[in-house]
């Protein structure tokens, strides 16, 4: 079987847990949101399978990389990004390739993210963890 060149994509990030396990996944995850028609037309070409959920519009056609292990991530000055934390609507460019599984459930082709490069970043902001008071509750 033929391998398929990887592809190179422009995405915005969504759900970067690059440097920590996703409890949901129980892997290292993140989503590369937001793709232009071409680079849709380049996943499947490479037989990948491109979302679009309607109760998410804001990630549009999207797919998710996962991986056992850490997702390196550099910016676009090659700078090593491991340590930060990166936040939804951050921009990067992404090679994706892909890998085939075969489990007791079935099987199929992942995306596979070879390289990871940041052009905008956007900083993770944690949540209000209830300190600031707002005001009177009503």
């Amino acid at each position: 079987m033929e391998v398929a060149k990887p592809v190179k994509i422009k995405a915005n990030i969504m759900w970067c847990f690059h440097n920590k396990i996703n409890a949901m996944a129980e892997k290292y995850t993140v989503d590369l949101c937001n793709l232009s028609e071409p680079a849709v037309k380049a996943l499947e070409k490479i037989g990948l399978s491109v979302n679009n959920k309607a109760d998410k519009p804001e990630k549009g056609d999207f797919i998710v990389c996962k991986s056992k292990r850490p997702i390196k991530v550099i910016d676009s000055e090659g700078n090593d990004l491991s340590d930060i934390a990166i936040g939804n609507g951050s921009v990067a460019v992404a090679i994706v390739s892909y890998y085939d599984w075969e489990g007791k459930y079935g099987k199929g082709r992942s995306p596979s993210l070879r390289r990871l490069v940041i052009d905008k970043l956007v900083a993770y902001e944690e949540p209000n963890d209830g300190e600031e008071d707002d005001g009177d509750v009503l």
